[in-house]
């Protein structure tokens, strides 16, 4: 911005240029006067000038499917948030209207789920379902089953996924692009065809000799096989600033001491995915279950429910159902911000 200086009858005056040629006639007339912003007016009285500043629109800093000149008319504007507000109680009713129906008909009677589901309590609350299902339908069982199963399963798959991660990423190894690529291939394959493969493997397993039938084992075990967890983990790493890394081996840490205190710490927005998805399969999985846990005793939830449908009440029976998603909404709500939302690595490195 440049300024030039002219006298005219007595008169200063300032022509202000912006850097692309043109005049802001504003300034120059401010200046003609004797005014700048928050200087004082012509007869040297303070007078302070007033900046009104603009409303933001609800649509400013991104792009909006209605104009910030048709969002100013009251007509659009109700329209949208009539709008808004029908979307959202319709999100409402479909995601959050299944599981408080199912809350309701656990402590309902079964004559009233009958005939009229959708009173409320006309005959009263039968908080029985609920004792009878944890105790005479041995819910208490298949739920600890369910639990044991997952957190097994979520140990393995996170030792298997962030220690891969870590040497394909991390390391890198001479050999890593290849095993990076077989790894991303098995995606490819349907999880059906090597159901037949894999049963036979723990039927009679190579190192162990024994049948790991009817042994949480075979359920744990493969569930560390994801190449999924392993690719969001590398995918992770891949983004983490490798000055971090250079910065610890050059102070002499190892590559224990470089993943367990340097990677591992870092890395909490992504171990809250892979949890999330691990514990989530684990506790939804039926065939895999239903293949190699043959005793009714060692069953997990999502196998035995489906077996006692036909010959348990209807009440008791959907008491049992909303036992069996607690764990996973409980859960979901829990970590729902490290799960929806990444860590900020800004300012890990200086300079």
């Amino acid at each position: 911005m440049t300024g030039q200086h002219q006298a005219r009858e007595g008169k200063s005056t300032m022509t202000v240029t912006n850097p692309t040629g043109r005049r802001d006639a504003g300034l120059a007339a401010a200046s003609a006067w004797g005014q700048t912003p928050g200087g004082a007016g012509p007869a040297g009285s303070p007078k302070a000038v007033r900046l009104r500043k603009r409303r933001k629109s609800n649509f400013e800093g991104g792009r909006g499917y209605v104009s910030e000149k048709d969002w100013r008319t009251p007509r659009v504007r109700f329209t949208m948030r009539t709008l808004h507000t029908v979307l959202l109680a319709l999100l409402l009713v479909v995601g959050v209207g299944p599981m408080l129906l199912l809350a309701k008909f656990a402590i309902t009677p079964t004559q009233d789920i009958i005939r009229t589901p959708l009173a409320i309590f006309p005959h009263g609350v039968a908080l029985s379902n609920i004792s009878i299902a944890w105790n005479e339908v041995q819910i208490r069982l298949y739920f600890m089953n369910t639990i044991w199963l997952a957190i097994g399963s979520w140990f393995v798959q996170m030792v298997v996924a962030t220690t891969g991660g870590y040497v394909l990423s991390v390391l890198r190894p001479a050999w890593g692009k290849i095993v990076n690529g077989l790894v991303i291939a098995t995606l490819f394959v349907p999880s059906v065809v090597l159901l037949v493969p894999l049963y036979l493997t723990v039927l009679n397993p190579p190192v162990i000799g024994t049948s790991l039938i009817n042994n949480f084992l075979a359920v744990w075990l493969p569930a560390g096989a994801s190449a999924f967890n392993v690719v969001l983990m590398t995918r992770f790493f891949d983004g983490l600033p490798r000055e971090v890394f250079e910065a610890a081996k050059v102070d002499g840490a190892s590559s224990f001491r470089l993943f367990w205190s340097v990677v591992l710490p870092m890395s909490k927005p992504i171990l809250g995915v892979v949890s999330v998805f691990a514990l989530i399969t684990s506790w939804k999985d039926f065939l895999w279950p239903m293949l190699v846990l043959k005793d009714p005793t060692k069953q997990p939830l999502s196998v035995r429910l489906p077996a006692i449908a036909s010959q348990t009440d209807l009440g008791v029976f959907l008491a049992a159902l909303a036992i069996s998603t607690l764990i996973p909404v409980i859960f979901f709500i829990a970590f729902q911000r490290l799960f929806l939302s990444g860590a900020g690595l800004g300012g890990a490195v200086k300079g």
